[in-house]
């Protein structure tokens, strides 16, 4: 497992939420203004500077709860709000689309490539604002001074890591089901045409050396596929050509996304419930989760501007029908972590979640200790 993972995986999949998310508010035609806020809002949010600072030190992953409980904070940084079935749905359209991405990488490092695609149409998606700008570019030069260097090996590693997280997942999404890149069973295709690799050679030629190293028989083959070479390999500047498309915003076009549950998620469910028993890796994995979230700085609004729900389906009856079909293991409304032991860790936590302001006005304690002990509860 890389300890490098986390910066990548967090950045891409908060790319692909922004992406949704941008496109859901242009269909339901939410007022340009509040669509403008809610984007700047979670964008600054995503990329404050103490956060990422705290993203990128070397770390295991994050469960996939715990890792959900972050977008949920994020999805909610500003005036909109996504009930339970949208926040599955968007949770669900955010890690297939970057499971794909990262199978169909030609090469390891491109994930590298992938992530920058990502933050370049993330900076188009900001308005009026040159300091969140200046954010992403700084987390742009974060990645390319730590992910630059890296070898072939280590970023084979990260992919592996990667794959692993997402190892299971597989739930149908309309676009890639029309698209035939994802068959029935939720399992992508993979393309056997296109370049190959950078730094590689077309398939399709055995070359056989001797003892010495001279090379005495050359001997091709058909290799069924249709591959040409890489054109050139994708650059890491700021405003370089990536060359590869992967990581690019595949809803910039307005299609309708659909989710559905194959029936092999469905029976998967139904065999890794999480045990009630506490998981002695809980508690810990707790402790980074809130300091991690603790660099996340949510403004309150300044003004009594009011807020709005976002819907991921097509209707209000689409999403309560997708509330009560989604198989209760598959819901991630529910993190069990218990923390209720180490005093002084607990002050701490109190500590940092103070900082972490929710804007929700329904949440009103008179005790600090109750609002984090009732917070935890829904986490």
């Amino acid at each position: 497992m890389s300890m490098r993972t986390l910066p990548l995986l967090f950045l891409n999949l908060g790319g692909e939420m922004l992406y949704i998310l941008d496109q859901r508010l242009r269909a339901q035609n939410i007022p340009g203004d509040k669509a403008r806020k809610v984007m700047n809002d979670i964008i600054s949010t995503m990329f404050n500077q103490k956060f990422m600072d705290e993203l990128f030190k070397p770390q295991e992953l994050y469960s996939k709860k715990a890792l959900r409980t972050v977008y949920d904070r994020l999805a909610h940084a500003s005036i909109m709000r996504l009930n339970q079935a949208s926040m599955d749905k968007l949770y669900d359209l955010m890690t297939m689309a970057f499971k794909y991405q990262v199978l169909l990488c030609p090469r390891p490092k491109d994930v590298l490539l992938v992530t920058l695609n990502h933050l370049d149409a993330i900076k188009g998606l900001i308005q009026d604002s040159p300091t969140i700008l200046h954010q992403v570019d700084k987390t742009f030069r974060q990645l390319t001074d730590i992910y630059g260097g890296l070898s072939a090996g280590e970023f084979q590693l990260i992919r592996q890591t990667l794959l692993i997280f997402f190892q299971d997942l597989h739930i149908r999404v309309s676009i890639f089901l029309k698209d035939k890149v994802q068959n029935s069973s939720g399992r992508f295709v993979l393309p056997v045409s296109g370049p190959v690799p950078w730094g590689t050679e077309v398939p399709g030629l055995i070359r056989t050396f001797n003892n010495k190293g001279k090379e005495v028989k050359r001997t091709e083959f058909k290799h069924g596929g249709s591959y040409v070479a890489a054109p050139k390999e994708g650059s890491l500047e700021l405003y370089g050509d990536r060359v590869l498309k992967l990581g690019t915003n595949m809803y910039s076009v307005n299609r309708p996304v659909e989710t559905h549950m194959s029936a092999a998620s469905k029976n998967l469910a139904s065999q890794t419930q999480e045990s009630i028993v506490p998981n002695p890796l809980a508690k810990e994995e707790l402790n980074l989760l809130a300091r991690l979230i603790g660099g996340m700085e949510i403004q309150k609004p300044s003004g009594p501007e009011p807020g709005f729900r976002l819907n991921l389906f097509t209707t209000d009856e689409e999403e309560e029908q997708a509330a009560l079909t989604r198989p209760e293991q598959l819901s991630y409304e529910v993190i069990n972590i218990q923390a209720t032991q180490d005093q002084q860790t607990n002050q701490e936590l109190v500590r940092i979640m103070g900082e972490f302001e929710i804007t929700d006005q329904s949440r009103q304690s008179s005790s600090k200790g109750d609002d984090w002990l009732a917070m935890m509860d829904e986490l």
